[in-house]
């Protein structure tokens, strides 16, 4: 079992500010960080960049390539977290590794809501949160003529659709609400928004929902079409599921942590336990507009 003052579990942008705050105050004290992602910390938004137009990893960077060593952190990327003990103060990965805490940071971020969609587990089904996600879709792109239905006309919704119109893609975004942005712009800058995605060539569908994603007569298991909730059809040969992300508590709730929506933490980002933190997408903080 390896020792550490500091163990922060999430290698993302709050798993980093956290790492810096720690360094602020103690220089000296261990930090190991551990993410089932297999890269250093990159900057989220830039997938769309890279399935736009190639951005390798490189420009994508959150801190620089030495950002480990520069602040004495031991990091353990591709590595998934099984099990987290509280009484004991450790945790064990998949590998077998295992760890014990002083101080524990669960910065794991959320997962894509997956809706119960008839269809939903074909092949050409993808989210967009993750590089990965992007490396996917790049991958079906190639060599063939695509369309893609985008599920949700959110900020990851409108991102990908960029990205694949950039990449010469037929693009139909299906958005359940009556216009998309609608959690982030008022009606006329909606409006505008749309007016610019339509002017690019993508088809906008307001009011709707997918309720069957449809095989396609090419190729068994493999995305043809989806159905909406008229029962009118769209073809394509990819799905985007872009609805949203649900915090990642699976950890915390399996050890007795506090959970509503997220991992609940009072103004000093504490848990239900005082030796184990939350931040980041994970978190249900106090929020001081509207002060509850």
């Amino acid at each position: 079992t390896v020792k550490v003052r500091y163990l922060i579990i999430g290698n993302s942008a709050g798993g980093i500010g956290a790492a810096e705050a720690v360094r602020e105050v103690d220089k000296a004290g261990s930090i190991i960080m551990i993410s089932d992602e297999p890269y250093p910390s990159y900057s989220r938004p830039l997938i769309s960049e890279h399935l736009a137009g190639g951005y390798p990893l490189e420009r994508m960077l959150f801190r620089s390539p030495d950002f480990y060593e520069k602040n004495n952190i031991r990091s353990f990327l591709g590595r998934k977290v099984t099990l987290l003990d509280i009484d004991k103060h450790a945790i064990a990965l998949e590998t077998g590794e295992r760890f014990s805490w002083d101080r524990l940071l669960l910065a794991t971020g959320g997962s894509p809501i997956i809706p119960e969609v008839a269809g939903i587990r074909r092949q050409g089904v993808c989210t967009f949160t993750t590089l990965d996600d992007a490396m996917a879709i790049d991958e079906s792109l190639i060599g063939r003529e695509s369309r893609v239905v985008v599920i949700g006309g959110g900020l990851i919704g409108v991102s990908v659709t960029e990205a694949l119109v950039k990449r010469g893609v037929v693009v139909t975004v299906v958005e359940m609400k009556e216009r998309i942005l609608n959690t982030i712009l008022d009606e006329e800058a909606s409006a505008l928004e749309e007016e610019i995605l339509r002017q690019a060539g993508v088809s906008v569908v307001t009011g709707h929902t997918v309720t069957e994603i449809n095989d396609g007569s090419a190729q068994e298991d493999a995305v043809g079409s989806v159905t909406l909730d008229d029962g009118s059809q769209i073809p394509c040969s990819l799905v985007v599921i872009a609805i949203g992300v649900v915090p990642r508590v699976e950890l915390a709730s399996g050890a007795g942590i506090k959970i509503n929506r997220g991992i609940v933490v009072n103004r000093h980002m504490a848990t239900s336990n005082p030796h184990v933190y939350a931040c980041g997408d994970v978190a249900e903080a106090h929020d001081f507009i509207y002060s509850k």
